[in-house]
């Protein structure tokens, strides 16, 4: 199994920002879309970047929040910028459309979460 290790939540006052990150830290040969969640793993959709590096976001977060890879793209980093007491949450990432290089299966893995607390 391959873990995703999630870190950099915190307590912020509202117009702060956090620095989430998500790594896949064991030995794989999948590439990965990866996806973060908050209220829960799948609760609400807030960010992905596929395999190219192309963002997509939530319409709550959008120009807000920033997602990346890192420079070995077993990283993945969520910027959260202008944070909002709404944003309070845990936050979740997970991997999605994995491929071997064969073409084969690949399972999905989830972080075990980071929690965001966004004071007034």
């Amino acid at each position: 199994q391959v873990p995703l290790v999630v870190s950099g939540g915190g307590s912020v006052q509202a117009g702060g920002s956090l620095r989430l990150s998500c790594v896949i830290s064991g030995i794989t040969s999948c590439t990965y879309d990866m996806k973060w969640y908050r209220h829960g793993p799948q609760g609400d959709f807030v960010a992905e970047i596929d395999k190219y590096g192309t963002a997509k976001y939530a319409d709550s977060v959008k120009d807000r929040f920033t997602i990346s890879h890192g420079n070995a793209k077993n990283t993945v980093y969520l910027e959260l910028n202008s944070l909002k007491p709404e944003d309070t949450s845990m936050y979740y990432c997970q991997t999605a459309r994995g491929r071997s290089p064969d073409g084969g299966f690949c399972p999905d893995y989830w972080g075990q979460g980071t929690q965001v607390t966004v004071s007034s």
